[in-house]
């Protein structure tokens, strides 16, 4: 019995050149594995959030046992996390094997951050649990040593899209040491210019101090927040307003019993705003460390605008930086705005975004 040829991409296109493709050829293909573990970080997290959770990790073909691969760590928008990728599991095993094929293999490993309120900015925060040390101290150890390159150190990439790419950004500055590239596509930030319109919403204006407490109790007996607004303002708030490590799971709520916005506590969200991080901070990328930045250009939450700034401040910088403006929306073209944030970090040419 004749047995399967395996072929790559250049190769299957170099022999369809020549006429010679036949049935009997099987072309390589990206696998999907599924690693489920409880986390030790998320142990007794204030918000009772699972602690049990899946990570995605897209393996190419070309990987072997002994192929120190370099790793992407994918950190989704809000709202979503690796399970969405394990049920597109087709098209994102697809997309690691072109990736492969016409740019560099590498392996791919898409994160669960979800709590209570859809996203954790993957920050550490007493109100909703250390995502941050999740990541770095468990994830990151826990697949290096499964696929067997703890100890080649390959080039290691945080990358993530929206409150995914606020998410790189920040740990690429605190963990410098762990990170050697970071790319952000359409990153939350400029928050006066991009949060500042949401939390002035009628359905966050409009939420009772009373309603605020019952969302931030321990077990949730209120129904969650039907308001899309009002759920991502408790996240966000959770994340930048915790009141600290003595009430865990509370955080502080921007208007007090009067309506009045709290100026004070909207500073807290400010601290946490990456473009003023960066610029009160000319350190906060190593210059080992490579930047990738994005924002559509027709982007509805004005993401392009915040990332082209942190490019202006960054580009005078150690760090080696650039921003990419393609076309579209938010959302639009994420795995070529990915691919081509993965050949400029790897330094391969790179692909058109049409």
């Amino acid at each position: 019995m004749m047995k399967s040829l395996i072929l790559g991409r250049s190769t299957k296109l170099a022999l369809a050149a020549t006429g010679l493709l036949t049935p009997f050829l099987v072309f390589a293909q990206a696998r999907l594995d599924v690693i489920e573990f409880s986390s030790q970080v998320l142990k007794d997290n204030p918000l009772h959030d699972p602690v049990v959770r899946r990570l995605a990790v897209f393996v190419p073909d070309q990987y072997t046992n002994h192929a120190a691969l370099p790793v992407v760590y994918y950190l989704p928008g809000y709202g979503n996390s690796a399970e969405s990728f394990i049920q597109d599991a087709d098209r994102w095993r697809a997309f690691t094997q072109k990736l492969a094929d016409e740019i560099i293999p590498v392996l791919l490993v898409v994160v669960d951050g979800r709590n209570r309120w859809g996203g954790s900015q993957y920050l550490n925060s007493s109100a909703q649990g250390n995502y941050a040390d999740y990541v770095c101290d468990e994830i990151v150890s826990r697949v290096e040593s499964r696929y067997g390159i703890t100890t080649n150190r390959p080039v290691r990439i945080v990358a993530g899209h929206s409150s995914g790419g606020f998410g790189a950004l920040r740990l690429g500055m605190s963990r410098p040491d762990l990170f050697d590239g970071v790319i952000a596509l359409s990153p939350d930030s400029d928050f006066p210019l991009t949060h500042l319109p949401l939390v002035k919403m009628p359905g966050v204006t409009n939420a009772s101090p009373p309603q605020i407490r019952s969302y931030m109790a321990p077990h949730m007996t209120v129904p969650f927040p039907t308001n899309g607004d009002l759920a991502y303002a408790l996240g966000l708030s959770a994340a930048y307003a915790a009141v600290g490590p003595a009430q865990p799971g509370q955080f502080q709520w921007l208007y007090d019993k009067r309506g009045r916005f709290q100026q004070k506590v909207w500073q807290l969200w400010l601290d946490n705003d990456l473009l003023a991080i960066v610029r009160r901070n000319p350190n906060a990328f190593h210059a080992s460390q490579s930047v990738y930045l994005d924002g559509a250009a027709q982007d509805e939450f004005s993401a392009n605008v915040g990332a082209r700034k942190i490019y202006d401040v960054l580009r005078g910088r150690a760090a080696p930086c650039v921003f990419c403006e393609p076309p579209g929306r938010h959302t639009d073209h994420l795995q070529e705005r990915l691919m081509r944030g993965l050949a400029w970090v790897c330094h391969r040419p790179l692909p058109e975004i049409k």
